[in-house]
Order: structure tokens, then C-alpha cells, then sequence
């Protein structure tokens, strides 16, 4: 089966440089996708998008190019409730990759076991209203109450402006509670303006929040110019995330967010985005948990005992 791209659709970076930041043995990449292929996992009907096809064997090549030793693989929006590609892409990692599932009501416990033995380790919920359609907040409490038991967690995508709305729901949430990219704040901002001190003070207030510090390219409103001999793009969102690393440095994450769906502009090299993180995480303390600990501890438990 073939798929058009959505017009506009702007494929990945295909020739990443080698990073100058050396991350430490046993990084994960934390947030990544695939894509389809189409011709073997059909996106959704009810997709918002067609992306470009992004298969596993380019994820895994990646991630040997940036020197990460495995992956955590999160549904893409794009293939809704149909797992399959995610899965695939766990089963052929050599145990080197975990998942972050989406999964609907009707999912049986049989299912979500099937997913656990593939290496799912997670459900994520999305509240970017552009991205999916409105899922009821009792439904989606109703399958983090069944994951809580499979010792699974929740991972939410949502904007920063909607962070109020959302604040007592996600506090209900019986599971460890992953933020996608820092719940996205407007980093044109003040990183002690009202907008990002209320994400502080969420995770602040509640222990069981991490949060991942992916994504500058998405966040940016500079993007990727002004490069100097340090290699640092992206310059406007370093506080917010550097604020994040050294607040709650056993809660954060990072991810090249591969292969970078939605993006209007640009298509970054993740060679650079990699030479983002020691400007966040600025001892090598900082950058082995943020790196390796943090996401062993999520994803491999059983490898940290």
C-alpha cells in the first residue's frame, strides 16, 4: 500500500554529522519513532498526517552514528492505536530497545501483556488538539489505572498553555508520569516568567513527574543559527532545560525525537542535537544521569537492581 505525504512534509536529516560530544557508555535515547513503512504497517485512518517513511534499520543506524547504545520507541501519532511498527521495531532490537504504547479502552489484558513481553513499558496519552482527537479523561484514567499494575507509566504530550486545565488530571495519575519535551513552554518568555515557573512548581509538588528535556528544535524560535565553535544551537532553550537537568536531575530524559514529525522549517541534524546536551547537563554527574541512570532505571529496572 502506498501513502502520500502530507504536503509540506519535510523528511529526515539523512546525513547526520558525528557529534563532538562524546555520551557516556550506555546512553539511551530516550524519545524516538517510526514510521511504517507504509507498505508494511499502514498508518491510521484517522491520522492527522501522512509522514515520510521511517523504518527501524534507519532508527537503529542512527542511534550507532550518535554512539547510543539502545532506544525507548514511542507510538507515533500517525499509526493511532495500531502498534505494530513500534513493536517490530522492539522485537528486532536485540533487547536494545523499549516502547511507549498507545493503546484504547477496548485493549484486553491479554493485549497489554503481549505488549509488556514485546518490551512496552508505557502508554502514551496526547493533548496537542492539532496532533489527535479528544479522548475522555475518564477513559484515559481507566487505562492508567489497568497499566499502574503492569508497573508501566504514563507519558503526556500537552502545551504549556493548557497546563492549568490539565493540572488536576494529570495529578490523579496512579503511575509514574512522563512529560513530553517540558510540556512545551514558550521559550520567548522568561524562563522565571509565571508560564514556566508553573511547570517548576508541577514537578516540584509532585515526585512522581518526570520530565524529558528533547526537543529544541521544536521549542525554538531561533533555530539553528548562530553556531559557534561550541556547536550550540537551539541558544534560547538551554535555560529552560538546563533549569529542569539541575532542579530534578533524577527525573529528566532526552531524545532526538527521530525522525522529527511535524516540523515546518527545518530539519535538524542530529549530530547537532546531540552537541545540545552538555550545554543542559553540564558535568559529566549530570550527563550519565540524564543519559544512562535515569532512563535505565524507567525502562531496564531489572538491569539496575
Amino acid at each position: 500500500m502506498s501513502f502520500a505525504k502530507t504536503p509540506g512534509w519535510m523528511d529526515w536529516y539523512a546525513g547526520p554529522s558525528k557529534p563532538k560530544f562524546q555520551v557516556p557508555a550506555g546512553s539511551v535515547d530516550a524519545h524516538c519513532h517510526v514510521f511504517g513503512p507504509g507498505a508494511e504497517f499502514p498508518f491510521a485512518p484517522q491520522r492527522k498526517y501522512t509522514p515520510c517513511d521511517a523504518s527501524k534499520q534507519q532508527l537503529y543506524a542512527l542511534r550507532d552514528q550518535l554512539g547510543f547504545a539502545r532506544n525507548v520507541v514511542v507510538q507515533a501519532t500517525c499509526h493511532g492505536a495500531d502498534n505494530r511498527a513500534m513493536v517490530d521495531a522492539l522485537l528486532h532490537s536485540n533487547g536494545r530497545a523499549r516502547g511507549v504504547a498507545t493503546v484504547k479502552r477496548s485493549v484486553s489484558d491479554q493485549e497489554l501483556q503481549d505488549l509488556h513481553a514485546a518490551g512496552v513499558r508505557g502508554v502514551r496519552f496526547n493533548f496537542v488538539k492539532r496532533l489527535v482527537d479528544f479522548t475522555p479523561k475518564d477513559e484515559l484514567m481507566e487505562i492508567a489505572a489497568r497499566i499502574a499494575q503492569l508497573g508501566w507509566h504514563v507519558v503526556i504530550y500537552f502545551e504549556a498553555v493548557d497546563l492549568p486545565e490539565l493540572w488536576d488530571f494529570f495529578s490523579a495519575l496512579p503511575t509514574t508520569v512522563v512529560v513530553d519535551h517540558m510540556g512545551r513552554p514558550d521559550v520567548g518568555l522568561p524562563v522565571d516568567g509565571a508560564q514556566f515557573e508553573l511547570f517548576v512548581k508541577f514537578m516540584r509538588e509532585h515526585p512522581n513527574v518526570w520530565s524529558k528535556v528533547s526537543c529544541p528544535e521544536r521549542l525554538s524560535l531561533t533555530g539553528p543559527k548562530a553556531l559557534n565553535a561550541e556547536r550550540s544551537p537551539y541558544r534560547d532553550v538551554i535555560p529552560f532545560a538546563r533549569t529542569i537537568v539541575e532542579r530534578f536531575p533524577d527525573r529528566v530524559l532526552w531524545g532526538t525525537d527521530w525522525p522529527h514529525p511535524n516540523l515546518k522549517d527545518h530539519m535538524p541534524d542530529d549530530g547537532l542535537l546531540v552537541d545540545f546536551i552538555p550545554h543542559i547537563a553540564v558535568t559529566p554527574e549530570l550527563q550519565q544521569q540524564l543519559l544512562v541512570e535515569n532512563p535505565m532505571r524507567l525502562y531496564w529496572p531489572e538491569e539496575t537492581r
